[in-house]
């Protein structure tokens, strides 16, 4: 049988960074008992299987964590081509007067920025990418769409995201890639991995 274990605390660490050090440092001590190692936002869930010893090398390894730049996961690297407005990116302009810019200059500092993902979630493949810079930093909206296409780059509180497949959804979509994000035929099926570091490049 399955078990779920999380701290007392929650594993709510100061820093990305340091969840996604943690992260690593679970996976490399190669605990049997450890079945998966699942990072969230500022949180970390560890799948255990029944077994003895795992326990105490945890909570040591939970209890030495530290916000540190030298827990940073290097990651993968990636461009991302994205058409920006229009039909593609229907919410710029709403995301541009929200910020007291331009949809050129909004452009300019969404795809200036470096995003790093923080963790996968809402359906398979879809990564919040932490960095959005604060101007653009924008609420839901508060009535979801009832399709949002495929490759939709949109903004969601302090996050972007693409949706890797056509759903609902309630974030502002300010444009659209054609870049696969998720592909179950492939190896692995998710593009991102948490850790890697997402540009977007205007086309």
């Amino acid at each position: 049988m399955k078990h779920r274990w999380i701290t007392d605390r929650g594993l709510w660490l100061e820093s990305r960074a340091c969840t996604l050090g943690l992260k690593q440092k679970i996976e490399a001590a190669a605990l049997p008992e450890v079945e998966a190692v699942v990072p969230g936002d500022g949180s970390l869930l560890v799948v255990l299987q029944p077994g003895q010893g795992a326990g105490p090398v945890l909570l040591d390894l939970i209890n030495k964590a530290q916000p540190d730049a030298s827990l940073e996961v290097l990651g993968r690297h990636h461009e991302i081509p994205v058409i920006y407005g229009g039909d593609a990116g229907p919410d710029l302009e709403r995301v541009a007067d929200a910020a007291g810019l331009t949809t050129s200059q909004a452009v300019e500092l969404h795809a200036g920025a470096q995003y790093r993902v923080a963790f996968l979630g809402f359906q398979p493949g879809f990564a919040y990418l932490a960095g959005t810079p604060t101007p653009l930093q924008t609420a839901r909206r508060s009535a979801p769409r009832a399709r949002v296409p495929a490759g939709s780059v949109a903004l969601g509180g302090m996050y972007t995201g693409i949706y890797p497949g056509t759903s609902p959804g309630g974030w502002l979509l300010i444009g659209r890639t054609r870049e696969w994000v998720f592909d179950p035929l492939r190896k692995p099926p998710a593009r991102f991995t948490p850790g890697d570091h997402v540009r977007f490049v205007p086309r």
